[in-house]
């Protein structure tokens, strides 16, 4: 399929990124100084991890980064997003500040500065220190002071380089993964624990923002949210309701609140549940902050329909295998048309000043031969979603930039090393980097 469009047809002000996250890519879990995040800890379980191997050393970022920097620029990128790692900040989660972490995330912006990368900070990128979960995490009562005080640490120490900050990856997916179903760190199961992490997280996205605000007067703000379009099975009453409810959890859950709308409802009991646990009508204030720009993730759209099996929510995934409709090597949808409707459903919210596509991407079973890594399929997912996202451009200005995902293929959570999306291929017993064919194709695309 050729591609009659080019990176001049969104604009000469559109942003083009690339985005990482220091769990995934750094390694050096002991060095100079470190602490324990919960995904070591998580990694070390029995049967967590599918290829039962840990972030230890993944990418080697922490001592690659000049050359992984080099690499983000020849591919044509403007914006390098990385986050910062709570536990080389403070090991311990509170007190000590660790000088040599400090250091580390100066030379990266300093780095990225150099190379004329716009620098896109992420304060939290789900790499809790071991230390605060053992105390609660995100389920305790502290969790607020423990964050705010690393987001004041983060916003003093860079603010005058970084002007771009997004305060929370994902704040549904590492709740209800991590808290909820436990398949991500730090495997915790039942809304006991769901509940109350997500009432903090979604007080931190909001004081997490205000305290960047009250450091640093001329950053652009924003946070980031998971998406899927989620599409009744059928037009049945039963599946568009099983639909509705999804929506409120997978979509709504996060940005609503920090709009100033509150959590939420629409005759949801499991949403009744929470606000019963959290009384959470008593922070309509505190949830709300008005961000610079809202950050939309997004991936593969969910088809349900009703169902009796599922408790609370009544609702059953349909597989896109059982649909026989196109998939990634994680079984995930290859929709690029569902990926315009996502877009348009958060660009109607009308508080949202600025939408940025902070992550898209696709996992192919990438095999390099030869040196050389023909990756056609993500080639094609990149080609047929960016048409997409054209269209809604042309539709809603405030849609500014795009941050593929991602640069190296990397520690990708409870996949472990096999699962490959990155634009760089990583030989994990060499460190060496292969541009892969997906790489080639952005550097011509953005030339």
């Amino acid at each position: 399929m050729n591609l009659n469009i080019s990176a001049q047809d969104f604009g000469a002000n559109f942003l083009w990124g690339v985005g990482t996250s220091a769990p995934q890519i750094e390694g050096a879990y002991n060095a100079d100084g470190r602490g324990l995040s919960i995904w070591d800890t998580f990694a070390k379980r029995a049967g967590k991890i599918k290829d039962g191997s840990k972030p230890s050393d993944a990418c080697n970022f922490y001592y690659r980064y000049k050359d992984d920097l080099l690499l983000a620029k020849a591919l044509g990128f403007k914006v390098f997003r990385f986050s910062i790692s709570w536990t080389r900040i403070l090991p311990e989660g509170t007190g000590k500040i660790n000088q040599e972490g400090i250091k580390f995330y100066h030379n990266v912006i300093d780095e990225c500065l150099r190379l004329d990368l716009v620098p896109f900070v992420t304060l939290f990128h789900w790499d809790l220190p071991q230390t605060l979960q053992k105390e609660g995490g995100w389920t305790s009562h502290f969790m607020l002071r423990w964050f705010t005080r690393y987001a004041k640490i983060c916003a003093e120490e860079y603010g005058d380089k970084v002007k771009h900050w997004m305060v929370l990856n994902e704040p549904m997916s590492f709740t209800a993964l991590g808290y909820m179903l436990g398949l991500h760190a730090p495997g915790k199961k039942g809304l006991q624990h769901f509940f109350p992490a997500v009432h903090n997280a979604t007080l931190a996205q909001a004081d997490g923002a205000r305290i960047i605000r009250s450091e640093i007067s001329d950053a652009k703000i924003g946070t980031t949210f998971s998406c899927s379009e989620i599409i009744p099975h059928t037009q049945s009453k039963q599946d568009i309701d099983a639909a509705k409810r999804l929506d409120i959890l997978v979509n709504r859950l996060f940005i609503e609140p920090s709009l100033g709308l509150g959590f939420p409802h629409d005759n949801f009991k499991l949403m009744d549940d929470l606000y019963m646990h959290n009384k959470s009508w008593k922070y309509v204030d505190r949830m709300t902050f008005d961000f610079d720009f809202i950050g939309i993730q997004n991936y593969f759209p969910i088809t349900v329909k009703h169902s009796n099996i599922i408790p609370l929510i009544n609702a059953m995934e349909v597989k896109p295998k059982t649909r026989k409709v196109p998939c990634n090597a994680l079984g995930w949808e290859v929709n690029a048309n569902s990926f315009y409707n996502i877009i348009k459903q958060f660009a109607a919210y009308k508080n949202v000043k600025e939408i940025i596509i902070t992550e898209n991407g696709a996992c192919f079973k990438d095999h390099l031969v030869n040196g050389v890594v023909n990756d056609d399929e993500r080639i094609n997912y990149f080609k047929n979603h960016l048409l997409s996202l054209l269209k809604a451009k042309q539709e809603i200005p405030k849609l500014t930039g795009y941050f593929a995902w991602t640069l190296l293929d990397n520690f990708e959570w409870n996949e472990g090393y096999t699962a490959r999306f990155g634009l760089v291929h990583i030989d994990y017993k060499t460190q060496l980097r292969t541009v892969k064919k997906s790489g080639y194709w952005w550097r011509d695309f953005l030339g």
